[in-house]
């Protein structure tokens, strides 16, 4: 298990090595961009696949997002802050994304019977958690990702959303308190049946 000082220097190392080849990218050295690509694709597919729930979708917008991006590299300010910077880029590919008309539900019947259920396996709680997430608001979805999956600060957060920390903040309580009352009944065991 690393500790905290370890975490702390690789976070530091990966702004760095993000810095550095952000730099080259933006004159011109295609390797570099290759690389920055290849450090944040995983992520950044990840994050739009939880928000717009399908993964053709998902794969669209990160390719749209790494195009902009490259588009767009004379615009970063701050080499060090590439990973915040395409997360904005991101998130404005899926807000257009899922301003377009929307698909029929996306909950299909199966996953709705999980969510019946008494009781989860692993699986089914992976997917009752994701259909949870659909349930919330856009922001509060969001917010929520980017804090407990992708793992960004509130004020990170704040500045892909173009919004108060202050709001992230209340977006993301609200929305993981709307998740336990969603997820409570399917976390509770189930009770033996009684026999007459």
């Amino acid at each position: 298990m690393r500790n905290d000082g370890q975490g702390a220097a690789q976070l530091i190392f990966r702004e760095a090595e993000d810095r550095e080849l952000a730099g080259r990218a933006r004159k011109g050295d295609l390797d570099a961009f290759n690389a920055l690509v290849s450090r944040w694709e995983g992520r950044i597919y990840n994050y739009l696949l939880r928000i717009t729930g399908h993964p053709e979708d998902a794969m669209d917008l990160c390719q749209d997002t790494f195009i902009k991006a490259y588009q767009n590299l004379a615009r970063l300010e701050d080499a060090a802050r590439f990973g915040p910077w395409l997360y904005r880029i991101a998130h404005n590919e899926a807000m257009s994304h899922l301003r377009r008309p929307q698909r029929e539900s996306e909950l299909d019947e199966a996953t709705a019977a999980s969510l019946r259920g008494p009781s989860l396996a692993p699986v089914e709680a992976s997917l009752a958690v994701e259909a949870a997430l659909a349930r919330l608001s856009p922001d509060q979805r969001e917010a929520v990702i980017l804090k407990v999956y992708e793992g960004f600060k509130f004020e990170e957060i704040a500045q892909i959303l173009n919004c108060p920390a202050s709001t992230i903040k209340s977006r993301v309580y609200t929305g993981l308190e709307l998740l336990k009352e969603m997820l409570a009944p399917a976390a509770r065991p189930a009770r033996p049946q009684e026999e007459p």
